[in-house]
């Protein structure tokens, strides 16, 4: 009996650090979901606006699931807007990317760089993700994403959308934070709001 007892109470402080592991872990866990949708809300709220054309995408990339696959003109970045010069050496790179408004409203590049660009008035830097770089990768232009390149939507609305994608009918209103990420705030079809992203 006493064996028993004594086995018990071994076992006691293994079950209430397991318990303790399991709470810290939880806690953890509802920390960077909250950190997630509180960064995504922050900049839906409180980063500058612009609207982004979209582009004609390879009609074999069609629609996955109940999101659109959306391509931007700004997508493709001309090497002669890159300013102070290329590496010289292979590895990931991040694009800094200016944009201006241009004078049908939508936002096009002024010029880019693979360093930092400063604020300037009437402007927004716009942070590429991470793409792999060789040196010689001099040509006209450099393919980007931005982190905006998929757009869900209820199930079985997104045909139309991809029809309208593809005759340049769609595009969308972006939010951009001040260190360059950006969160697509609303699909517009003909320049009207069809979908807007909630903030939470």
């Amino acid at each position: 009996m006493n064996s028993i007892f004594d086995a018990g109470a071994a076992a006691h402080p293994y079950v209430k650090r397991a318990w303790i592991a399991a709470i810290i872990l939880a806690l953890l866990q509802t920390a960077i979901i909250g950190y997630t949708i509180e960064s995504h809300a922050s900049i839906l709220q409180s980063g500058t606006e612009v609207v982004l054309k979209t582009a004609p995408i390879d009609p074999r990339d069609l629609l996955r699931g109940d999101y659109v696959i959306l391509n931007y003109e700004i997508s493709s970045v001309p090497a002669s807007t890159i300013v102070g010069g290329l590496p010289k050496e292979a590895g990931e790179q991040v694009l800094s990317v200016r944009l201006h408004k241009d004078s049908d409203g939508f936002w096009r590049i002024a010029e880019s760089s693979f360093g930092s660009l400063e604020a300037k008035p009437d402007t927004v830097v716009l942070k590429s993700q991470p793409f792999q770089y060789y040196p010689g990768d001099s040509e006209q232009t450099f393919r980007v994403e931005y982190g905006i390149e998929r757009y869900y939507v209820p199930e079985g609305e997104g045909a139309k959308l991809e029809t309208a994608r593809s005759d340049g009918q769609l595009s969308i209103a972006a939010r951009i934070s001040g260190d360059g990420q950006a969160q697509i705030r609303t699909l517009l079809l003909d320049g009207q709001p069809v979908y807007e992203e909630p903030l939470y």
